[in-house]
């Protein structure tokens, strides 16, 4: 499993990736004082997505931020630069430090907690030639449906995103070779919600389970 060199989920939905570059998105109950983050991608303003606290435990001097557009005033105020930013709209694509990053609209389409009119986001990155995509907290939407990417980590855990049975359909249908649950078995959904997830996968799909 090259493609997961380097890649932690270190709770809920985030997630540390350490190559070339380390990149962190949406950091959250982090336990260590880590302050290695070359790029910060955060979903949305939630509370267990944008966390001053663990964003404390993850940047450093020149850590790039990318966020969405109505996040811009809480990063200056919390002391960000305006050049250390990056805003971001759905379905655009931007040159962070060298990499790639795609925009992917997350929004619920049966709930109300994630409207698409905010402008929150999942993101595509491409490392080594390897596609990812960290679907924010979405439903199955017909942006999502579009995805192509070699490593998928959706949200499993119902009430606020997908249920695991709606992420492995959406996994299902986008058919990336590797798939991974996120953000289930600590603020919602049961431990039991990762198994289940990948029980319902495609046969050819790999899923690695981080959250047990």
């Amino acid at each position: 499993l090259y493609m997961l060199d380097g890649i932690q989920v270190l709770c809920h939905s985030s997630i540390r990736m350490k190559r070339e570059s380390t990149i962190y998105f949406d950091p959250f109950q982090i336990n260590h004082d880590y302050n290695d983050a070359d790029i910060l991608l955060i979903t949305h303003d939630h509370y267990d997505h944008y966390s001053e606290e663990d964003i404390d435990r993850v940047v450093k001097k020149d850590t790039i931020v990318v966020a969405p557009m109505d996040l811009k005033e809480k990063l200056l105020n919390h002391g960000f630069q305006i050049e250390q930013i990056v805003l971001v709209e759905p379905n655009q694509t931007y040159q962070v430090k060298g990499i790639e990053v795609h925009t992917i609209p997350a929004y619920n389409t049966n709930k109300a907690f994630h409207k698409k009119e905010y402008g929150w986001v999942g993101y595509l990155i491409t490392l080594d030639g390897t596609v990812y995509y960290v679907a924010g907290d979405t439903d199955i939407t017909k942006e999502n449906l579009q995805v192509r990417c070699d490593v998928a980590f959706v949200p499993v855990g119902g009430t606020y995103t997908m249920t695991y049975g709606e992420g492995a359909r959406l996994v299902n249908q986008i058919h990336p070779k590797i798939a991974i649950p996120i953000h289930y078995g600590s603020i919602v959904g049961t431990k039991e919600d990762g198994k289940k997830f990948s029980e319902l996968l495609d046969p050819d799909i790999t899923c690695q389970i981080f959250i047990s």
